[in-house]
């Protein structure tokens, strides 16, 4: 088989939605500007952000009759992108990510080794980031690094570049916010590269930000998958955690068909 080109590097977005009417129509206008093909997973939203689904165009339209949470809808629209792409392109439906910045992303695929690549949120520091998201990527990022994950700056980003067939190789737990932080750390025990690319971060767009994220409820959600995580890492041998290798690039996405 010929070695595939840059040029010939097959991309799709994938969007999770849960209740985010205002943002959703501009945030998926600006992923089909790129011309790949776009998934929209909805997780079991609500009557008006189902109204503003059934309004867009362009786009493959998936559904959980419930809600399941962020990595459950990740993992259905990785899933069907895998049909028809190489690497799912994932960013957040809530308005904080620029769709142009995927462009970055999309080019470093193409240049380099297959890897997860991170959009490392610019300005997480400043005062109109709201608390939670400050104190929730400190606390994640040490977590990843101490359950044996690479050193990042941003484990909670959404905005990432997957490689397909390998992330849905991984064979994560996680359901929820989880499933982001876990499949980084999969990924490192597994020897599938994970690399950060800056990126821009919006906390107040037009209409207001609708965030999901529970501070108490999540942050308990998070130390019970870092805590199995860990205690994986303390008792499971490396070369036994590392045995399921990514597949090759080419091979079929696993459940997809």
């Amino acid at each position: 088989m010929a070695e595939t080109s840059p040029a010939d590097v097959r991309f799709a977005f994938v969007i999770p939605v849960f209740d985010h009417p205002r943002s959703l129509a501009a945030v998926v206008a600006g992923a089909r500007a790129h011309g790949a093909p776009v998934f929209v997973v909805d997780d079991g939203s609500g009557a008006e952000t189902r109204a503003v689904l059934e309004r867009l165009e362009g786009v493959s339209l998936l559904r959980h009759p419930r809600n399941q949470g962020k990595g459950a809808a990740l993992q259905t629209g990785l899933a069907a992108a895998a049909r028809v792409a190489d690497y799912g392109v994932c960013l957040d439906a809530d308005g904080q990510h620029d769709p142009a910045d995927a462009a970055r992303l999309m080019q470093a695929a193409r240049e380099g080794p297959r890897r997860i690549l991170v959009g490392r949120r610019r300005g997480m520091l400043g005062p109109h980031v709201p608390w939670t998201s400050r104190f929730g990527r400190k606390f994640s990022n040490f977590w990843v690094w101490a359950s044996g994950g690479p050193p990042l700056g941003d484990t909670q980003s959404g905005y990432r570049v997957y490689p397909l067939p390998e992330v849905l190789a991984l064979g994560s737990r996680a359901r929820r916010f989880q499933w982001e932080v876990e499949i980084v750390v999969l990924a490192h025990w597994k020897g599938l590269p994970v690399e950060e690319l800056e990126v821009g971060v919006v906390y107040a767009p037009p209409g207001g930000r609708v965030s999901h994220f529970r501070p108490w409820t999540d942050f308990w959600r998070n130390a019970g998958c870092f805590m199995r995580l860990i205690l994986t890492r303390l008792f499971v041998p490396r070369a036994r955690r590392a045995r399921l290798q990514p597949p090759p690039p080419g091979a079929g996405a696993p459940g997809a068909g």
